[in-house]
């Protein structure tokens, strides 16, 4: 496992930083070297490393999750109101319904295979998205109008409302029946899990103002606490429905209110951390992809993709309506939201699994949407940004 482990952070960064050469998104690259060294193609890299590749790549997102909270002021995100309470489930809403018109049409599958389709498809990938928002915050890049914090908001907690109907529409597919109880689960997850961060974040405040430890040694105690918010999630969710990734984030978000000047000496940390942990999500998700699949999906699929991404952008233009926002800060809140990668490379094989005829059609809509949308939100996004939002300096 070690010598897998040497290929991923080699040809990873090796890959990253040849496509950043050729003014292309450095994702895409390590996308790539995970398909070479996966199963698809070389198949160099060993069972132990892809059999913790689910946990790996909830680590990595743990390091930018916590990131973002230590980067993100909840009075900024406050002031962002009513857009980014919106963006968590509109433009999903969006996709999903536009799943239901076109799906039947170009690929002949049924109404709830379209449904599984678009739970799938619609949520957006905060590993893509936090990075690039936490970059323009850095930058001050459309601060004025809070647009990265409230891109932000949407991109983290958009994944859980789409999870939720994925699981109803898969157990009306196994024969089961869905009930309004279960769509509450999606308030009752974000509410608590934001309720549990900023809990843990306020008490590792006080806890880090009375007792003296490195910098180093607080990341170390970030992470173990981050990793039993995720052992609590598992503890509880036949219980209390709960998001720990969510929790995680407004963890960092306490800590900067309560202690910024640690925040952000640990964002600093927490920076440096994401130079590895972004090797190892984008090469293992491009392990976990079977290129026959994206061989065979034709133009059908990537017409699909295509057409729901313009139905998700109508939704976050609905989301826009009524603001101060200029037409160019909306039209990069559009392209901001294109991005996919996570959640379609976490539950796209799931269908498949669960023995629904719809298995294979969701698996291969799910690997060409990662293949098409992360690197093309990616680019789009640092190709946009400087002529779309407004400097600090301008305002």
């Amino acid at each position: 496992m070690l010598v897998s482990l040497a290929l991923v952070f080699l040809f990873g960064s090796f890959f990253g930083s040849l496509l950043q050469k050729l003014k292309l998104p450095g994702l895409l690259g390590m996308l790539i070297a995970g398909i070479v060294l996966g199963p698809s193609v070389l198949n160099v890299l060993d069972e132990s490393l892809l059999s913790l590749s689910d946990n790996l790549r909830r680590i990595a997102l743990v390091v930018i999750l916590m990131r973002a909270g230590l980067s993100l002021n909840a009075g900024d995100l406050k002031k962002a109101g009513r857009p980014a309470l919106l963006l968590c489930f509109v433009p999903a809403a969006f996709e999903i319904a536009g799943m239901l018109i076109v799906a039947p049409v170009l690929l002949s599958v049924s109404l709830l295979d379209a449904a599984i389709l678009g739970t799938v498809i619609a949520a957006v990938s905060p590993a893509v998205i936090v990075p690039k928002m936490i970059k323009l915050q850095e930058e001050g890049y459309g601060s004025a109008n809070r647009i990265p914090q409230m891109l932000l908001a949407g991109a983290s907690v958009d994944d859980i409302f789409v999870i939720v109907l994925f699981t109803i529409a898969t157990d009306i597919a196994l024969g089961g029946t869905a009930s309004w109880a279960t769509l509450l689960n999606v308030p009752i997850s974000v509410v608590s899990g934001i309720a549990a961060g900023g809990a843990t974040g306020a008490l590792l405040s006080v806890f880090f103002a009375k007792v003296h430890v490195r910098d180093t040694a607080k990341v170390l105690i970030l992470l173990s606490v981050s990793f039993l918010l995720l052992g609590a999630e598992q503890a509880v969710k036949a219980y209390v429905p709960f998001s720990a990734l969510l929790a995680v984030m407004s963890c960092g978000m306490a800590l900067l209110r309560f202690r910024p000047p640690v925040a952000r000496r640990l964002a600093v940390k927490f920076s440096k951390l994401w130079v590895g942990a972004e090797v190892v999500l984008f090469v293992l998700v491009g392990a976990g992809l079977d290129a026959s699949y994206a061989l065979q999906a034709g133009g059908a699929v990537v017409a699909l993709i295509a057409a729901v991404l313009v139905f998700r952008m109508i939704g976050v233009a609905v989301c826009v309506v009524g603001t101060h926002l200029s037409v160019r800060e909306r039209l990069f809140c559009m392209i901001a939201y294109i991005p996919k990668a996570t959640v379609q490379a976490a539950i796209g094989a799931l269908p498949l699994s669960m023995g629904l005829a719809c298995g294979n059609i969701v698996l291969t809509v799910a690997v060409v949407s990662i293949l098409i949308t992360a690197p093309l939100g990616s680019f789009l996004i640092d190709r946009t940004y400087k002529r779309l939002l407004p400097h600090d300096r301008e305002n």
